[in-house]
């Protein structure tokens, strides 16, 4: 487990009660559509290997799954019989330059800590998922997005100076990378907000081809089914318990693989074990008073940061129910 970790002087996660079809058709929606015959990209086929140390990067959408736990369980699920190992780094209003991240420093220390902390973790695979909180720059911040997002996949896949004793750990040519564009908007003004998302989604689609990365393709999803009267998002912008579900689906199916009939009733408990896990490696790499623990106010309460690394045995012990529940044990 990681001892760096990206400070935080506030915390956007919610708590009560753990927050438990995906897209709108494009004549609702006024999502763009390639033209007829028109291949944007080809994106490489992707998969989860046994073994495999996935980490998911990006913004509120990554973040409030680790709340939701729909993607993670559906992907465990999926890969019977694997052991598969999740860490969610989601922090909510993130862009490809970390500027959430860098909290009292300059948005450079963010993206220096969020490369820190995902190579501590040593991943197989990153799911990254950008792009809706930049697509508000409009077309003007269209080429500055993607020439980013670019460089975050490339400064992902290097390998550190000083890495060499952990090789053995490393994927060869770094992590297998899988770009997810953002779902769309289903707010009152939807039809305008997704066709300024659009050119955003296009251009994941372009880096995911031209670095020969998976993609997952939410924002082109289709009529993913949701049940009957229930919105994909909360709030037009944030997804629900339904719009998870059929993310969900969507990422389960990008890496060629298909959940069980049963799945919807089966995943409950499972679900609630990997929600349960994503809650105690939270407060591992994002602890409260960490601005006391870790930053410019260490000197008062800096005495405790040795104990933050107590969540460890409790985050493995936790990974292990999920992988005992998903290979077929009863619930403990």
């Amino acid at each position: 487990m990681p001892a760096a970790r990206a400070p935080s002087c506030r915390r956007s996660r919610r708590r009560a009660g753990w927050l438990p079809g995906l897209v709108v058709l494009a004549a609702v929606s006024g999502i763009p559509r390639p033209a007829a015959g028109q291949s944007a990209t080809m994106p490489h086929a992707w998969s989860l290997r046994d073994g495999d140390r996935v980490v998911l990067l990006g913004d509120a959408f990554v973040e409030r799954e680790g709340d939701r736990g729909y993607i993670e369980t559906a992907l465990v699920a999926s890969h019977p019989g694997a052991s598969l190992t999740f860490r969610n780094l989601g922090w909510s209003g993130d862009t490809v330059w970390a500027e959430s991240r860098g909290v009292f420093d300059q948005p450079a220390k963010g993206y220096a800590r969020l490369l820190a902390l995902v190579r501590e973790l040593a991943p197989t695979i990153v799911f990254v998922a950008y792009g809706r909180n930049e697509s508000y720059r409009g077309a003007a911040g269209l080429a500055a997005f993607r020439g980013q997002l670019e460089k975050l996949c490339d400064d992902l896949q290097e390998t550190p100076a000083g890495a060499a004793d952990a090789a053995e750990e490393r994927e060869p040519g770094g992590p297998r990378l899988v770009l997810v564009t953002p779902h769309p908007f289903e707010t009152a003004d939807a039809a305008a907000r997704n066709a300024a998302l659009a050119p955003y989604c296009a251009a994941i689609r372009a880096v995911a081809a031209a670095k020969r990365s998976g993609l997952v393709d939410l924002f082109a999803a289709g009529d993913d089914a949701a049940p009957a009267g229930a919105s994909r998002t909360e709030n037009g912008v944030h997804l629900s318990d339904a719009g998870y579900a059929a993310a969900a689906a969507a990422f389960v199916r990008a890496a060629g693989r298909t959940l069980p009939a049963d799945f919807a009733a089966t995943s409950a408990g499972l679900r609630k074990l990997v929600v349960e896990k994503n809650r105690l490696f939270f407060h591992r790499w994002r602890p409260a008073n960490e601005t006391y623990i870790f930053l410019f106010r260490s000197h008062e309460q800096g005495n405790n940061a040795g104990e933050i690394a107590q969540f460890d045995p409790l985050v493995a012990k936790a990974e292990d129910r999920v992988r005992a529940v998903a290979g077929g044990s009863a619930l403990p």
